[in-house]
């Protein structure tokens, strides 16, 4: 696709190498800047609070400069500018114009540090970087934002395995395509918007990493049947009535765009690739929100659905309704809005809306492992490693009877720790905890035989030696204990307390 059919009134992006490099000698970089702003100011920005970091940016070094210029969007003298960055390169390709005031932003550039600590530059509209000068306000139909909290937890839960292809549905600013660009050898990246794309090639242009396949439309729409190794999707899961901003809502009926993505993933996944998402999903009178979402994963495929936050229709509609601003506007307008969403979901019945990640694996199996959970818990990012060992261990439980799992040998992962629950002085425990330090930060409760059996997995002896000694040392019958604790065992593999290991006996 054409710059010019993608960029029209966006600056181009041909000569970004050398802005990068002027950005680069400056320090505008993620590291640069909360070393000039300090941990105040910079915590402050990320809250749309300007006045910390324009304190700390009075001086006149090109950091400074490039701060008030691009994350402030302040104007700023013409002779600053060109002593922080090639102004007339800047001024022709449209990266910054020229006011009454001053030199002025036309995009929000934001640095944004990569995983292995790269500089990257998420380029979006003035004002709408999320944490930006202006918040996310997103009035406008076809604004693009920058990088927000979804983005980044999006980011941080993908499968990161090296790969030949990659799809990016929604791409906005283009993060997720930056980041499949460090493993996939072909990124495709859609938006229904085209100034989406735009920004997505110059969020890639400026960050220095590979160009991606820019295709507009809707969903699967722009690619058809082909098939990608890795789908991520931080889509416009917003559930609103009716569809006035392109970057957040669906544009159909409730929660059916969530579902349709995911519907239609399967068919588009190759054996053994990952579809990621974020999605929202109602919570319905009457009906299991569980098997409302577990409903939408399609044939052939393993999947994880994880929900990590519910809010009530009122708190909803108040979240969406301040992200757009309309709280701002007169209050008859901002009751009538909030009328509108309350109307909407009490005609479908919705109580609640859930967020969270849904990711598919495509397997084919006859046996699917369809996993949904509720985990408002904190988690350490990234998960990416955790979410592709949680599938692995699907196919480990999926291929082990109980026989076989008793043959087998196992380790205790390195992150987990026991913790002993009773009151002081007491002889024994009330209860002993498992507790993951790392990933999903799981806690489980065991018995004493799980706690023991736990504790000696070192890989050296099989599972059903390790409780015929367990038996022998409580006084147990060692073929009752070997026939009600395959089940007890499974939950610890399942959730990573235990790790399958290489036989050595």
């Amino acid at each position: 696709m054409s710059t010019t059919s993608l960029a029209a009134g966006l600056p181009v992006p041909d000569q970004s190498a050398r802005l990068r490099d002027a950005l680069l000698a400056a320090d505008f970089t993620a590291d640069g800047l909360l070393e000039l702003l300090g941990a105040p100011a910079y915590s402050a920005l990320a809250r749309s609070e300007t006045v910390p970091a324009l304190r700390a940016t009075r001086g006149d070094s090109r950091l400074e400069t490039l701060v008030r210029l691009f994350l402030l969007q302040r104007p700023v003298e013409p002779e600053r500018v060109r002593a922080a960055l090639p102004l007339d390169m800047a001024l022709a390709d449209g990266w910054v114009a020229e006011s009454p005031d001053g030199i002025r932003a036309t995009v929000d550039i934001r640095p944004y540090g990569g995983p292995e600590g790269q500089d990257w530059y998420i380029v979006s509209d003035l004002g709408c970087a999320v944490g930006g000068a202006g918040g996310a306000n997103g009035r406008d139909e076809g604004v693009v934002l920058g990088v927000g909290g979804a983005s980044t937890t999006l980011a941080g839960i993908t499968v990161r395995t090296p790969v030949s292809s990659a799809l990016d549905i929604g791409t906005g600013s283009g993060i997720q395509a930056l980041h499949a660009g460090r493993h996939a050898t072909r990124v495709t990246a859609t938006d229904l918007n085209p100034r989406a794309l735009a920004f997505t090639r110059l969020t890639l242009a400026l960050s220095g990493a590979p160009e991606a396949d820019l295709r507009e439309g809707s969903l699967f729409a722009p690619v058809g049947s082909e098939t990608y190794d890795l789908i991520v999707s931080n889509p416009p899961f917003v559930i609103s009535p009716g569809a006035r901003l392109t970057y957040r809502d669906g544009g159909m009926g409730g929660d059916d765009l969530c579902r349709s993505l995911v519907q239609q993933a399967g068919d588009r996944l190759n054996e053994g690739g990952f579809a990621q998402f974020l999605a929202n999903w109602q919570h319905v009178e009457g009906e299991d929100w569980q098997e409302r979402v577990r409903s939408w994963v399609p044939g052939g495929c393993d999947a994880w659905i994880v929900q990590r936050e519910v809010q009530d229709v009122t708190q909803y509609a108040e979240l969406w309704l301040r992200d757009s601003g309309d709280h701002r506007t007169a209050p008859e307008e901002y009751a009538a809005r909030y009328d509108a969403w309350l109307d909407a979901f009490e005609a479908s019945g919705t109580k609640a809306v859930g967020f969270g990640w849904i990711t598919l694996r495509k397997t084919d199996s006859d046996r699917p492992s369809i996993v949904v959970e509720e985990w408002p818990h904190p988690v350490e990012q990234p998960l990416g490693e955790a979410v592709r060992a949680h599938f692995t261990r699907q196919d480990y439980l999926r291929t082990h009877d109980d026989a076989a799992l008793l043959a087998d040998h196992f380790v205790l992962a390195d992150d987990v720790v026991q913790e002993q629950v009773g009151l002081p002085g007491a002889e024994d425990p009330e209860h002993v905890v498992l507790r993951q330090n790392r990933g999903m930060r799981r806690a489980t409760k065991v018995d004493t035989v799980g706690a023991g059996f736990a504790g000696v997995c070192d890989g050296t002896l099989s599972a059903g030696r390790i409780l015929d000694a367990i038996a022998q040392l409580v006084g147990e019958d060692p073929v009752l204990l070997r026939d009600r604790t395959p089940d007890a065992i499974r939950v610890l593999v399942q959730e990573g307390f235990l790790e399958p290991a290489t036989p050595r006996d």
